[in-house]
């Protein structure tokens, strides 16, 4: 049996022995180690030289070199492309390997942690690497957990554990935990919410599932120590099984250089057939004259040399092929991924945060972004929540927005939260002279909560809420004089003014989607019983009583005044209630909640009896505050015709305040448009309604563009075409009608409307969701879309658009793990992409229009000089020259252009969002450009081929000596070919530096110093068949009509570019041209001021404050994390397995919390 369960069959089922490891090594679970790396020692050289001969221009330079070593067709050393590729491919694997040796170090970093294991009775401190499953661990505060954890004890009085779970999903949950002996559970899997398993104990099983476990990515918070055992390890965790294989992202850019270097290699064997054609019809007509002294081998004819000659023109034209474009592409990336890393404008000095570009392939793509998808909270708000605001007892308190009010002094209150802020001190003079409906507001909040309260020292309270809302709630009862201190399942102890009251809890009548309020029904140390409700205002308005009509009318217009700041509000209610009541009630509580049947109906029954006739109090305002610059950048980027929709699994109401206060929605739109629908018909005819009305003269279907491409034009694209509206309009759809919207027959109807309107707003949305609408939009507009988020659940959308961005912020950094670029500021955005992002995709188009242009300008010459020398693949340039023709001469300059070019500075840049429609609509590099470089090329070559050719055809020497030989015309034709594409070069840079000038400077100086060395006798007497042309450069380069014809030939070639662009500029000029000139003009624009918040004048309602998740009140009540914790831990180990015993084996409760 040993032997079968060592074999590597699929996993169905986990069988763990709690401290025995014997037992479980013939299991051969996965270790604890984790490996992020690709490489080790030895397979990083095969496995990488593999990986880079998948590049379809590394893999021909190899087959090229294979045909150099045929003596036959060669007409090249084999030195010409032995040293480019050599140059690639190393340079190639040094960036991979310095990637992976920064994996091992994080792989090293984390294996390399220590914790305490129990082995043989006692605690030793082990390597996370060394842990395995079904060793029992300890845990301390602040650490992180090292694998998937059963839990198993803790220190904590109440048994509760602060588990800080950001990383994995956002939230936190209250865990309760059993023993432990032998546990079954479900095999490795990616689902973080779910977990299966039994526990067997002395004969007695138990079921296990998500509240009993730990996942390792978690951090232990505010506990000094616990104990856990090991589930899953290493591989099989469920964080490391979720991760799954990234997608990896490539640009626009790179698949259209892909179809490009295809096309390339079809059009270098066309021009190689029309030599070899030509080979052999010169060798049928002039060939047989040179018989006579050159004559042919056996067995080769006219047909055989030219098939010979189109093998040996591949090799010569191979520059036409641009083997060295996509390391300098890479390099250029990896320049500009350090501009954002160095950025200082995007750091933000508050958390210690500088910007990062994770990624170094996508640089570009920032600059071409058309559709951006945000999440709200976190990203557009800072996931922060202050009270602002409330309304008591018709009163309205607190500061209105752009009021000058002085802060209230909380010195008076010992138990003050000092951070706490306020600014109406009327507010609490009101609480201290004894007003019994401020006191009883504030009362209220302190008692109608599921807060869990943590006091180390006496005084220093820290409140674990379910959702930041309820802190700031109960937080603002704090410091108004109403603490709350501790909680017991039957109880509840506040101090009031200074005095400490405990209420007994009866009942808690708990918060979900549906009630969208929540109740606590307490009776007070004078025996009242109290029921206190706070809800959302329509729910609570339609069970208050009827005398309070007036004071709900007063509430009401305070709750419009709330709405127009955008503030997130609750009402507050209360209502006494009869003894003999209540009892009836309890029982008949009681017994729902024991009925195996109709359970949940007959509680809501119960809870809408008793929360009737409510009596009003007042209502609360928190703020969820915008992040700095929200509404500026959004503005900014709309102005760059960049359509933003908000994704949120936020409610539709405070969706849509938070959309008014970022100025995405504004009262003076001409419409938004509100698709709550239940079934897929009525989505359907309230987007048909609304296309309508924003384009009565629409096609009833839409207008789908089909087209192929991809390598072989084998991707088949849908695209659906923009249709003009007037006016300006707004959509706001629930995830519930989004799900049917989504569907196949419903998707193009939703996509064609919401492309119509300038905002869209998808609210109650699920992760998946927000995955489809990305990938809605990338796969019918076929835009660049760019997905940001700050959470766990925004992961799926990050990963699903083709640039993700992580905002590291309070909901901890998953997302920022799964993104490609992040930082710390929503605002830094605008920076990302209207300045590095445009910049990156200037410099890459110019890049690759310069790159080709040389490239084919180089290789023309080559094909003219044929038709000259008989079609017999002799070079028209020195073999040295076509060595460091890419490498050395034409390399420094145009990665100085592709690394420090800009055509205005980041404050002009920012200050013309227009500037950025360019990147969107592809104008800078696209086939049609690549065409026109070709056609450029072309131009060139004639002219640097022919003047030469035509100055120096039987030429001599100014002193009579020599005739012109062919080595002076290739000496001549190499130099105009260098000065004419460098000074190409110069007319492409707008922004010149000191090193770009060293850089053209310092190559034209290489290539003289190094054609007089190769040229010199020196060279030619050590190497004598390595450097033939002895003294040609001494003896051209001094002849008066060389330099002329230099000239000549340079300014033919910049003359036609500089009328074109001259013209262009005149008569058509762009946004760009435009704004250069007026740079020129005027002096440097001042950084725009920071405008304050506007008032919004507004009728609509703000909306409920809870978390949307289930509360948690049946289990604040429940008892069981009250259980008294054990006084000591047993270790015994028996014959038959280990197991962890206590003294005392009831159940524990353990919470998790961000």
């Amino acid at each position: 049996s040993l032997f079968m369960m060592s074999l590597p069959v699929q996993e169905e089922e986990r069988y763990i022995h709690a401290n025995n490891r014997p037992l479980n090594l013939p299991y051969q679970y996965a270790d604890n180690a984790i490996r992020t790396s690709k490489y080790n020692v030895f397979s990083f050289l095969p496995l990488n030289l593999f990986e880079q001969f998948q590049r379809l221009a590394n893999a021909y330079f190899l087959v090229l070199l294979i045909l150099q070593l045929i003596p036959e067709i060669s007409s090249l050393s084999w030195f010409t492309t032995v040293v480019p590729l050599l140059l690639v491919l190393t340079m190639t694997a040094v960036k991979d390997a310095s990637d992976d040796i920064n994996r091992h170090r994080s792989d090293k970093q984390v294996n390399n942690r220590r914790v305490d294991v129990l082995i043989d009775g006692e605690l030793r401190s082990e390597k996370w690497m060394n842990v395995q499953v079904g060793d029992v661990i300890k845990l301390e505060n602040n650490q992180f957990v090292t694998a998937d954890l059963l839990l198993l004890t803790s220190s904590e009085p109440l048994n509760l554990v602060y588990i800080e779970t950001a990383e994995l999903d956002g939230t936190f949950i209250l865990k309760c935990v059993f023993p432990t002996g032998e546990v079954r559970c479900e095999p490795p899997n990616n689902r973080l919410d779910k977990f299966k398993g039994t526990l067997t104990v002395n004969g007695q099983t138990y079921a296990l599932d998500n509240d009993k476990v730990l996942l390792r990515g978690c951090t232990l918070r505010n506990t000094e120590w616990c104990f856990g055992l090991v589930v899953f390890g290493g591989p099989d965790t469920k964080l490391m099984q979720s991760s799954g294989k990234t997608v990896f992202k490539r640009t626009s850019i790179d698949g259209l250089m892909n179809v490009l270097v295809l096309c390339i290699f079809g059009f270098l064997a066309v021009m190689c057939s029309i030599l070899a054609v030509g080979n052999a019809i010169w060798e049928v007509r002039e060939g047989s004259v040179f018989i006579a002294f050159l004559p042919r081998p056996n067995g080769v004819n006219a047909g055989f040399s030219a098939f010979l000659t189109f093998w040996s023109y591949v090799i010569i034209l191979n520059t036409v092929v641009p083997i060295s474009l996509y390391v300098s592409v890479e390099i250029i990336r990896l320049g500009n991924s350090f501009y954002i890393d160095w950025d200082r404008k995007m750091y933000y000095p508050k958390s210690d945060t500088p910007a990062q570009a994770r990624t170094t392939t996508l640089n570009e793509e920032l600059g071409q972004i058309k559709y951006i998808f945000s999440d709200k909270t976190g990203t557009l708000t800072q996931n922060i929540m202050t009270f602002n605001k409330c309304s008591i007892n018709g009163k309205s308190y607190g500061r209105s927005i752009g009021e000058k009010t002085q802060t209230v002094d909380f010195t008076w209150n010992e138990l003050a939260d000092p951070k706490f802020v306020f600014h109406d001190p009327s507010l609490v003079e009101l609480v201290r002279e004894g007003d019994l409906a401020a006191q009883h507001f504030f009362r209220l909040l302190a008692l109608c909560h599921t807060v869990m309260p943590e006091e180390k020292t006496e005084g220093e309270l820290y409140y674990q809420a379910q959702s930041p809302d309820e802190g700031a709630l109960v937080t603002a009862a704090r410091n108004f004089g109403f603490v709350f201190r501790s909680r017991t399942p039957e109880s509840i102890r506040i101090m009031e003014m200074g005095q400490e009251v405990t209420y007994d809890l009866l009942a808690v009548l708990d918060f979900n989607n549906v009630r969208k309020r929540m109740s606590v029904i307490v009776r007070s140390p004078k025996g009242k019983l109290i029921l206190f409700c706070k809800g959302a205002d329509t729910i609570v308005y339609e069970r208050l009583h009827p005398s309070c009509l007036k004071l709900k009318d007063t509430t009401t217009s305070h709750l419009n005044e709330y709405a127009g700041d955008g503030l997130r509000t609750l009402a507050l209610a209360y209502k006494d209630l009869d003894d003999d009541y209540m009892e009836d009630w309890r029982r008949r509580h009681h017994e729902a909640n024991i009925a195996m049947d109709g359970k949940e109906e007959r509680l809501d029954e119960l809870y809408e009896e008793i929360e009737k006739d409510l009596m009003l109090l007042g209502a609360t305002a928190v703020e969820d505050k915008l992040q700095d610059g929200v509404p500026q950048t959004i503005e900014q980027l709309a102005k760059a015709d960049i359509k933003i929709w908000v994704l949120t699994g936020d409610k539709q109401e405070t969706a849509e305040n938070i959309g008014y206060a970022c100025n995405m929605l504004r009262e003076d739109m001409t419409e938004v448009f509100i698709v709550a629908a239940n079934t897929a018909e009525g989505v359907r005819e309230e987007l048909e309604k609304a296309r309508r009305t924003m384009c009565p003269d629409a096609p009833d279907k839409p207008v789908v563009v089909e087209a192929r491409a991809g390598l072989f034009w084998r991707q088949k694209t849908r695209k659906v075409e923009d249709e003009a509206v007037n006016g300006e309009y707004a959509l706001v759809i629930n995830g519930h009608s989004l799900a049917y919207a989504l569907e196949k027959d419903l998707e193009l109807e939703l996509l064609r409307t919401a492309c119509m309107c300038q905002t869209v707003i998808c609210c109650r949305v699920t992760p998946l969701q927000k995955a489809q609408v990305v990938e809605l939009v990338k796969h019918y507009k076929q835009a660049v879309t760019l997905a940001i988020g700050d959470g766990a659940n925004d992961v799926s959308m990050i990963k699903a658009a083709h640039i993700g961005v992580g905002i590291s912020g309070q909901e901890g950094m998953q997302a920022v793990l799964s993104s490609d670029y992040s930082f710390a500021q929503f605002r830094y955005l605008q920076r990302l992409l209207l300045v590095h992002g445009r910049w990156s995709y200037l410099r890459m188009c110019k890049f690759l229009r310069y790159f080709f242009y040389k490239n084919f300008t180089f290789t023309f010459v080559h094909f003219w000089y044929a038709f000259f020398c008989g079609f017999s693949a002799q070079t028209v340039y020195d073999e040295w020259f076509i060595t460091l023709y890419n490498l050395v001469y034409t390399a420094l300059p145009v990665l100085g252009m592709s690394l420090f070019d800009q055509d205005v500075n980041d404050r002009w840049s920012s200050q013309h969002p227009q500037l950025y429609s360019p990147g969107q609509l592809n104008l800078y590099f696209s086939k049609k450009a690549f065409v026109r470089c070709m056609m450029h090329s072309c131009y060139s070559s004639l002219i640097l081929f022919f003047i030469p050719w035509a100055a120096m055809y039987d030429t001599v020497r100014d002193d009579g000596k020599d005739i012109v030989d062919y080595q002076s015309f290739a000496l001549l034709a190499q130099t105009c070919l260098l000065i004419a594409v460098t000074i190409q070069l110069s007319l492409d840079t707008h922004y010149w530096t000191a090193v770009n000038q060293f850089f053209v400077w310092g190559s034209l100086s290489a290539y003289f110093a190094i054609t007089f060395t190769m040229y010199s006798n020196g060279m030619f007497l050590i190497f004598t068949s390595t450097f033939p042309f002895i003294g040609t450069a001494r003896n051209s380069l001094n002849q008066p009509n060389v330099w002329l014809t230099i000239l000549l030939t340079s300014i033919l070639c910049a003359l036609p570019v500089v009328a074109y662009r001259f013209t262009l500029i005149q008569l058509w000029p762009t946004i760009n041209d435009k704004v250069r000139h007026k740079v020129r003009k005027e002096a440097l624009p001042a950084p725009a001021p920071r405008r304050p918040p506007v008032r919004r004048i507004s009728t609509r309602r703000s909306g409920y404050a809870f978390s949307h998740a289930q509360g948690y009140g049946e289990l604040v009540t429940s008892g069981r994390f009250l259980l008294r914790r054990p006084q000591k831990i047993r270790t015994d180990r028996g014959r038959g397995g280990g197991e962890v015993r206590r003294k005392q084996s009831a159940p524990k409760v353990w919470m998790r919390s961000r």
